[in-house]
């Protein structure tokens, strides 16, 4: 009885993962299966990756398989425990093995696996119908795909429609894969955030036979905007002020993604102060929204008229405040720039 090297029938390593062995399994099905394959011995391979497929994507399999497969004597005879073999089928892949024929069908049900599968795994390596006779298919559902897409601050306020390419690959009549091109209508609707998913049902990978074909999932990133940064649904923004208005108190403009509104600064304004401009932010489902927030910017003057280095000095003899007074010198983190 011939030994059996799975890592070798899949093209992947003795460390391989499982999302290494699924892609390396994926792969080679649809190149070898019956309906697309004109390989000579495209079903001999078949069933040879299906079943190399079944032993390394189950653990307590790929530990026996590991530890007896070049003495598959030694096995004893008994599967791994608590394998059962109708159990190990996850329901998103489903298979079988095909042998040649002159019936209408061209594909008949044969044995699951090899005498050598069978000789390690024991009797429940293979499954029967009720017939008495083996099923004869062969589904897997797609795989589905992620891409980025970028939309402006202002189209997250109103919405927006994107016609998107991509690449997807298909099954031509004589059984290559071969890359198309393919272009969708995309509507975004407002209030998406950095983040947000959008799905496309049925637009990822095809499925093979019966499996359903794999979503296309867009996940939206917000260009970055001059004025805000967006935080969840909330935009963040920084204005300037004049010593004076700080000191003062004054009404400031402020501008929104849409206009411009009017913020009251209280007199003795601190630098760095935050303001919440409730219900300017990102839309939210339903009627709310998230705010602006506003953080205060004190400026001073790069060069003063005589008459204002005047009203300064004269400011400088008959104030007694201390900016020192309540918050001495003290340490501040460190930011590279």
């Amino acid at each position: 009885m011939k030994y059996k090297d799975y890592y070798k029938i899949l093209g992947v390593s003795k460390d391989a993962g499982k999302d290494d062995i699924h892609r390396a399994y994926r792969k080679l099905a649809r190149k070898y299966h019956p309906d697309v394959s004109k390989d000579h011995d495209a079903e001999l391979k078949f069933r040879e990756i299906n079943e190399a497929k079944e032993v390394l994507n189950d653990p307590e399999k790929r530990k026996l398989y590991d530890m007896y497969g070049k003495d598959s004597e030694k096995a004893g005879q008994q599967p791994p425990p608590g394998w059962n073999r109708g159990a190990a089928n996850d329901g998103k892949f489903r298979y079988q093995s095909y042998q040649h024929s002159n019936n209408a069908n061209g594909f008949q049900g044969t044995d699951d696996f090899s005498e050598f599968f069978n000789n390690l795994f024991g009797d429940r390596a293979t499954r029967e119908s009720s017939g008495g006779r083996y099923e004869n298919f062969f589904s897997a559902a797609g795989s589905s795909h992620e891409a980025e897409i970028e939309v402006e601050l202002p189209e997250v306020f109103s919405g927006a429609t994107r016609i998107i390419t991509f690449q997807v690959f298909e099954a031509s009549v004589d059984g290559k894969v071969i890359p198309k091109e393919k272009k969708l209508q995309v509507k975004i609707p407002k209030g998406v955030t950095n983040g947000s998913i959008i799905r496309l049902a049925g637009q990822g990978e095809k499925g093979i036979g019966s499996g359903k074909d794999g979503d296309l999932l867009l996940r939206i990133s917000i260009s970055p905007d001059q004025r805000f940064h967006v935080v969840g649904h909330n935009l963040h923004t920084s204005v300037s002020v004049s010593p004076w208005e700080a000191a003062l108190g004054a009404k400031i403009p402020v501008k929104t993604v849409n206009g411009t509104v009017m913020l009251s600064l209280p007199a003795g304004t601190q630098n760095g102060k935050q303001f919440r401009l409730k219900g300017f932010g990102i839309p939210k489902k339903g009627a709310s929204a998230g705010n602006i927030i506003v953080e205060i910017d004190i400026r001073i003057p790069r060069s003063l008229t005589d008459k204002e280095k005047q009203l300064f000095e004269e400011l400088l003899n008959i104030s007694d405040f201390d900016p020192r007074e309540e918050k001495t010198q003290r340490a501040k983190p460190y930011e590279k720039t």
